[in-house]
């Protein structure tokens, strides 16, 4: 059973609400999470507003391809990603997008940190997603205390590590499940977040399904204004195996579907080597090898 979290009572230290996150953590690496400052319509909104973009033609999302870059800004078309390499790359849509830094900032060579790439239509898009991207990451960080909390930790452990995260927000178009495919093929294969913290909003359709730890998959959905948390294989890293990442998946059917979620990562050099280890494990570094892994423009320039 996935546990059910209300972020507001988290946050003032409510005993249930400890105990759901030390569940979700330690034992079933998702939960859902309620209550918190992104309202259901404001959810409902940037949903609406990536579908406009993705319904567009191809020719007009062409400008922002990020294929021709090396990085991961912009958009991403189906066959994008490949985060198994036994499966076939992911049949679905991305749109991607991360911290805003001024001009001239030296971070902006770095391809973590690359300057976004925002379509001329549709019209206000830049604004509505950059807007959405600031108040997921408060969100994100007030899990993660949550997190920190549910581990016996210092409300504040975590957060050090995102003064300038290498967050990426993320939208997912995901197609009704093309009558051609087969076993090897996905809207997303399965595999575990590469990161720290992921912040899933859905449209509330279904399609995502969690690998459950004595075998199977759980369906699991949730409405805008509800989340879906899961945690990464940095995490799980960076806690000594004490937060779990889970394996998910999306299928697919015949309802298309729209996701929204913000990978939330720690800064570049944050060291995510155990405390009292010894080691040192740059965030970047860990995350530098797996998108080159996934993202197959930059498995090409590998």
């Amino acid at each position: 059973m996935i546990p059910c979290i209300d972020l507001a009572k988290l946050s003032t230290g409510d005993p249930d609400s400890i105990k759901a996150m030390r569940v979700a953590a330690m034992e079933t690496g998702f939960a859902t999470v309620v209550n918190t400052a992104l309202t259901p319509d404001r959810v409902a909104r940037v949903i609406e507003v990536y579908r406009a973009f993705f319904k567009l033609p191809d020719a007009v999302k062409q400008p922002v391809d990020m294929a021709s870059t090396g990085s991961n800004r912009g958009w991403g078309a189906s066959g994008a990603e490949q985060v198994d390499p036994t499966a076939n790359p992911d049949y679905k849509q991305v749109f991607d997008s991360g911290v805003i830094l001024p001009a001239g900032d030296p971070l902006l060579e770095n391809p973590f940190y690359a300057a976004n790439r925002w379509p001329a239509q549709p019209e206000g898009f830049e604004a509505e997603i950059s807007a959405y991207f600031h108040q997921a990451c408060a969100v994100g960080l007030d899990v993660l205390r949550g997190v920190a909390v549910a581990l016996d930790a210092p409300r504040d452990s975590f957060d050090a590590g995102f003064k300038v995260p290498m967050a990426l927000l993320r939208g997912n178009y995901y197609p009704s499940r093309p009558a051609t495919a087969g076993a090897k093929d996905f809207g997303i294969a399965p595999h575990t977040d590469y990161g720290c913290l992921t912040l899933l909003a859905t449209d509330g359709a279904p399609g995502l399904e969690v690998r459950q730890r004595g075998g199977g998959w759980l369906p699991v959905s949730a409405q805008p204004g509800t989340f879906v948390i899961n945690f990464g294989e940095m995490m799980e890293t960076w806690t000594d195996g004490a937060v779990l990442a889970t394996p998910h998946r999306v299928v697919g059917g015949h309802a298309e579907r729209i996701s929204v979620p913000l990978f939330f990562n720690p800064g570049h050099e944050t060291n995510i080597a155990p405390a009292g280890s010894g080691k040192v494990i740059p965030a970047g570094e860990h995350l530098s090898r797996r998108y080159n892994e996934t993202y197959v423009h930059l498995q090409k320039r590998a």
